[in-house]
């Protein structure tokens, strides 16, 4: 599923690549093999300009940085750093021969973590890290924890597929991507045939057990990266298919209708078959701009299912949906 991949925690042992930025050559060699000593990645630069230009090419959750440099200072530099959109959080330290409440003040409200006197102890320097690390350890988590939250809120709890609310909220823009670049888009409505008497001849657990089946080969099925299956209701499924055309879409749909009625579904106590019929709807991206596009295009692959259905079930109907929106004068 597209985007499903948590957020990765830091490992306890891990040793982040470290930024160092330091204008005097002596102080960043020195500092630098302390660094390196206390088995961190370190990349050093001599001023603030270029730190800018390596975060950009480069994400270093931790930055060490002088205070007084020409040019962009270390106040600055974390001003900057704060500014960027980075994939994760920057721990910054400064380092600085400056003394006084005054100035660890200014530097910690410019953005900085923490601060060090300089040349920095070789001890205080591995503790501030460590202290670096929890820090980046637990920022981490609280990442990961509210990507796993924001998959929930999009995910169907039953099969892993999409819900309604990505739907609605994803579908337009699959819409608006395929007008702007002028690609094909169609979708496939489908549902598992008599799925009523699966509840009521098995019970619902073996339904569920049927509709995750169903779900996986579905998902199974599809492009990797820009296909996506949803769990439409009940037993329903719409499977969104960028730039394909309605005719791949339909080849697409007869492929799974065979898949679904040749498998043998694992219940309870046994084996079920079961077919599935398929309602494809095609998007026209050189039609009119249409603000019920969405709505539309789903109910014309709900009525392509609905003559599958009426036809005999276990079968593929299709068509395009043509824009009827009078474009601007």
């Amino acid at each position: 599923m597209e985007g499903s991949n948590p957020t990765p925690t830091i490992p306890a042992d891990f040793k982040p690549a470290i930024l160092l930025v330091e204008d005097e050559k002596t102080s960043r060699l020195m500092t630098a093999r302390q660094l390196t000593r206390a088995g961190y990645d370190v990349e050093a630069v001599s001023n603030g300009t270029e730190a800018l230009a390596t975060l950009a090419r480069r994400f270093f959750p931790m930055l060490l940085t002088d205070w007084d440099m020409p040019g962009l200072n270390g106040v600055a530099l974390c001003k900057a750093v704060r500014a960027m959109t980075l994939e994760g959080y920057v721990y910054i330290v400064l380092l600085t021969a400056r003394q006084g409440k005054a100035h660890v003040i200014e530097g910690l409200a410019a953005g900085a973590d923490d601060y060090l006197t300089k040349p920095p102890d070789d001890g205080e320097l591995r503790a501030r890290l460590n202290t670096g690390l929890r820090i980046l350890q637990l920022e981490q988590s609280l990442r990961a924890a509210n990507r796993r939250i924001q998959l929930l809120s999009i995910t169907d709890a039953l099969t892993g597929t999409y819900n309604r609310h990505y739907l609605m909220e994803q579908l337009p823009q699959e819409i608006e991507r395929s007008r702007r670049y002028r690609h094909p888009l169609s979708v496939v409505l489908c549902d598992v045939d008599h799925f009523k008497q699966v509840n009521d001849n098995h019970g619902h657990r073996a339904g569920d057990e049927v509709l995750k089946s169903f779900a996986h080969l579905l998902m199974s099925s599809i492009r990797g990266g820009s296909d996506w299956v949803v769990r439409y209701g009940g037993e329903e499924f719409l499977i969104v298919l960028p730039e394909a055309m309605v005719a791949n879409a339909l080849s697409y749909a007869d492929k799974i209708r065979a898949t679904v009625s040749e498998h043998s579904f694992q219940i309870s106590g046994g084996t079920l078959h079961v077919t599935a019929s398929f309602g494809v709807a095609g998007f026209d991206p050189l039609g009119a701009p249409d603000p019920a596009i969405v709505d539309r295009l789903i109910d014309r692959a709900d009525s392509c299912l609905l003559r599958s259905k009426e036809g005999g079930r276990n079968r593929v109907t299709g068509e395009m949906l043509i824009s009827t929106v009078e474009p601007s004068p």
